[in-house]
This record gives C-alpha cells, sequence and structure tokens, in this order.
C-alpha cells in the first residue's frame, strides 16, 4: 500500500467514524430554525418556537420574511410590545411588505392604539389594493373609534375579497349595532350564522377576541345574537 492509499483509507476510517458518533451536531442555518420555529408554533408551543424563530434572525438578519414569523409569534404569546420592535425591523428592512404592515397594524389593534393600528393598516392598504386584511381591521379600529361609516364601508370592502370569511361579517354587524340599526345588524349577523353555525353560540363568540375583537366589540356580538331570540 503506497502513502496515498494509506491518506485515503485514513481519511475514509475518520469520515465513518465521525458519522457514527452519538456526539455529532450538524449546525443548523437560519432556514432550518425557521421551519422548527413554525412547527413548534404549531404544536402550541410558543416559547419554544420564538427561541427557534429568534435563531432564525440572528442568522439572517437581512431576511425581512424572518422577523415577521417571529414577530407573529410573539404576538400570539402575547409578548406585544417586542413584537411591535420586531415588526418594525422587518419593515425597516423592507417597507412594502405587506405582511409586516398587517401584522403590525393588528398589533397595535390588540394593544388599543387605534390611531397607530389605522395608519398602519391603510399604509397596507396602500401596498396592496385587495387587502382584505387590512379593510377588516380598519372596519374592527373605526367602529371603536365610533366612525361608523367609515367602519361599515370597509367591512363590506373586506367581505366582497372574502365572502366565506364570517369575520368582516361580524364587524359588519357591530357597526350597524353602534350605529342604532339592528335590522342591518341582524341580518349581517345572520349571514355570519349561515356561513358557521357555531357562531349561534354565545360561548363561542369569546374566540373573536382571537380574530382582532375587543372585549366590547365581542360583548357587543353576543348582544346581537340574544336579540333573534326576543
Amino acid at each position: 500500500m503506497d502513502i496515498f492509499q494509506k491518506i485515503n483509507s485514513l481519511f475514509l476510517l475518520f469520515f465513518i467514524t465521525f458519522l457514527l458518533s452519538p456526539n455529532l451536531v450538524i449546525a443548523k442555518n437560519a432556514t432550518d430554525y425557521r421551519q422548527e420555529g413554525l412547527a413548534y408554533r404549531l404544536q402550541g408551543n410558543l416559547p419554544a418556537a420564538i427561541a427557534s424563530l429568534s435563531q432564525a434572525v440572528n442568522l439572517a438578519p437581512g431576511d425581512s420574511n424572518n422577523y415577521v414569523i417571529l414577530g407573529w409569534t410573539q404576538h400570539l404569546a402575547g409578548e406585544n410590545t417586542t413584537a411591535a420592535k420586531t415588526l418594525w425591523q422587518a419593515i425597516w428592512l423592507k417597507p412594502q411588505l405587506v405582511e409586516a404592515a398587517n401584522a403590525l397594524g393588528i398589533v397595535y389593534l390588540v394593544r388599543g392604539e387605534l390611531s397607530s393600528a389605522i395608519l398602519t393598516h391603510q399604509w397596507a392598504g396602500y401596498l396592496k389594493a385587495n387587502n382584505e386584511i387590512a379593510y377588516y381591521n380598519l372596519s374592527l379600529a373605526y367602529q371603536l373609534e365610533k366612525e361608523f361609516a367609515l367602519a361599515i364601508a370597509y367591512a363590506k370592502l373586506a367581505i366582497n375579497l372574502e365572502p366565506q370569511n364570517p369575520h368582516p361579517l361580524v364587524s359588519l354587524a357591530i357597526s350597524y349595532w353602534a350605529d342604532s340599526n339592528p335590522t342591518e345588524a341582524k341580518s349581517a349577523f345572520q349571514q355570519a350564522i349561515n356561513l358557521d353555525a357555531r357562531y349561534r353560540n354565545s360561548q363561542f363568540l369569546d374566540f373573536l377576541q382571537e380574530a382582532g375583537l375587543s372585549s366590547g366589540q365581542v360583548a357587543q356580538a353576543k348582544e346581537i345574537l340574544t336579540s333573534f331570540m326576543n
């Protein structure tokens, strides 16, 4: 065996030993951490998801999408102050990223910062003309601001773009209800029930806070439902 054969044999032996080592750790890249974080989020393990997604951001600090995913996950975990900072980093990297503007607007909405929510969602609507997410959340924000004509108009825009989603119909219903128009409110809410029979259940309506409604808006939705029984 010549020297080159010996070197090749030693290299092969080392390579096999390396692969079979129980302590072998293969370095993950940003994509690996992002997929891992999304898997954790799907399982409902938000702390683990945030940890993995933070690693994705650290490994690819120029990827705005990683910031959006991390920021939204922080929002789901109730860490809205941190989520806003993370989403602003995404917008700083890519000001025209619709997903970042939509997510940031929702964060502002659930924090009750209505002026910021409206401004951010208007920007999101400018970036994407048929942005049903922005229009739906603008409807909720204007309803809270008691600007009912605007709330109704934006709810109708969202309904036209996403007719199978009951959420904009609920927003339309509570806007009519707050504007002292119970007939139209009940009509809109009935359409939501037609799409999803669970809206007949008052307790089910509590989940609407996860869809951006405030506790007061959920209470109004329950009032409309109760009115069907009167």
